[in-house]
């Protein structure tokens, strides 16, 4: 591969894996949802309940993208909203019953991800490209 091919290899490994992702999810009845919803659910499945705001910078999207996707995941009964005490603006977002069993069905996906992305690597090689992917996302937030 070419230095100057890097980013398209990285886009494609991003769309290869989404397909993965697709895939696996459909064979669980959840085809309809897009890695951004099962980000939220991991994200909170990590954090806890979490704001609206909190999740919007978490999973990289902005504040009207992440309503749209926090309305569908409340509809299919996997999260719930609630407004904060302390300050009634705020809408804390709290994985349902549902949302946890997702995440319960979800881990043995990642898992298999994880096997197919790093099949054949050294744990050596692992770290180290761990770490080069570390520095990369550093370049671009320090730009």
């Amino acid at each position: 591969m070419e230095i100057k091919s890097s980013i398209s290899a990285v886009s494609h490994i991003h769309t290869l894996a989404a397909s993965f992702l697709q895939d696996k999810l459909a064979t669980k009845g959840l085809a309809d949802f897009v890695s951004s919803h099962g980000n939220i659910l991991f994200q909170l499945n990590t954090n806890g309940s979490m704001t609206m705001k909190e999740i919007a910078r978490r999973i990289n999207r902005d504040k009207s993208t992440t309503t749209v996707l926090i309305r569908k995941l409340e509809k299919e009964g996997f999260i719930k909203r609630e407004s904060d005490g302390n300050d009634r603006r705020n809408t804390i977002i709290t994985l349902t019953e549902k949302g946890k069993n997702y995440n319960e069905q979800t881990a043995e996906i990642s898992k298999e991800l994880l096997q197919t992305f790093y099949k054949d690597f050294t744990e050596v090689e692992k770290l180290e490209f761990c770490r080069l992917l570390e520095k990369v996302v550093g370049n671009f937030e320090e730009s």
